[in-house]
């Protein structure tokens, strides 16, 4: 039976009307894309003056300290999310009352308040003259309450009755938690948290509120005051420095892919020991 039991197949009307719908649109796709083509055409956006700025050594160095930059508030981003999340899921799943109704007012509260306001917020607030650790706090407060709800998800799937056993074995609450539990939360929600971390990837663009030298701020800088025939270069601009973006979230995606296949491949479990030999036996007994 080649037709599957979640839809009816397709009748032969059916199959026509969605061949002319795929055609209809795929011309209609084309279509938008020529007319933007020619529309930057004639803006002279296509030129090839526009992309020669890229050649310029200066404007080659400062997309790669936007690089360093932005790499650094991610790094310290990440580490601090990951850090704070693993804080506040065991607060959040804490015996005492105070101590999870704590977390829970944390994670809650900064997960309502726009990433950006609070970005500003410690900016002004509490970091004026730094703006990278602003960027990172921020970043890392907000993201580190998605990622404890997300860690809270994959504890929570963990069978119960491997819970109960280590209780049984004597394993005291953080025993069970950092050995039994969290392991396998990570593991089980690894894409999920990596998934998480490629959102902080991109969200060190909203440093540009507060003057931070990352990728988009520059590109900022780079697009209004480089003149071109009259004209500022803002599509070659965009559109190489999204490449840029674009290529940093596929490798940490690669990374996180062969993070988890690598993590599949692993021995774990005790190994069984191989069977002894029978003993001999005595016939002249």
């Amino acid at each position: 039976m080649s037709a599957s039991v979640l839809y009816d197949a397709p009748g032969p009307k059916a199959v026509v009307r969605n061949r002319i719908y795929t055609v209809v649109g795929s011309v209609a796709v084309v279509a938008l894309i020529v007319f933007a083509v020619l529309r930057l055409k004639d803006k002279g956006q296509l030129e090839s003056a526009m992309w020669d700025i890229f050649n310029y050594s200066g404007i080659r160095q400062n997309i790669v300290d936007a690089i360093v930059a932005t790499l650094k508030a991610f790094g310290l981003a990440a580490v601090g999310s990951l850090v704070l999340g693993v804080v506040l899921v065991v607060g959040r799943l804490s015996d005492h009352r105070p101590v999870r109704w704590v977390a829970a007012t944390f994670i809650e509260l900064f997960r309502s308040i726009p990433l950006l306001i609070t970005i500003y917020a410690i900016w002004v607030g509490f970091l004026p003259n730094d703006s990278m650790w602003a960027l990172a706090i921020g970043l890392s407060v907000y993201n580190g309450c998605v990622q404890a709800e997300v860690l809270r998800a994959g504890i929570n799937s963990v069978p119960a009755g491997q819970r109960e056993a280590a209780y049984a074995l004597g394993l005291s609450k953080t025993q069970v938690m950092m050995s039994v539990l969290m392991p396998q939360a990570v593991r089980a929600m690894l894409p999920t948290i990596i998934s998480q971390l490629v959102v902080t990837l991109k969200d060190t663009s909203l440093g540009y509120i507060i003057l931070y030298p990352e990728l988009l701020q520059t590109a900022r800088l780079i697009a209004s005051n480089t003149q071109v025939n009259g004209d500022y270069p803002y599509v070659p601009t965009i559109i190489v420095i999204g490449t840029i973006y674009v290529s940093m979230c596929l490798l940490l995606a690669g990374l996180a892919t062969w993070i988890e296949k690598r993590g599949r491949r692993a021995k774990t479990g005790i190994d069984v020991a191989p069977a002894a030999p029978p003993a001999p036996t005595d016939l002249s007994a």
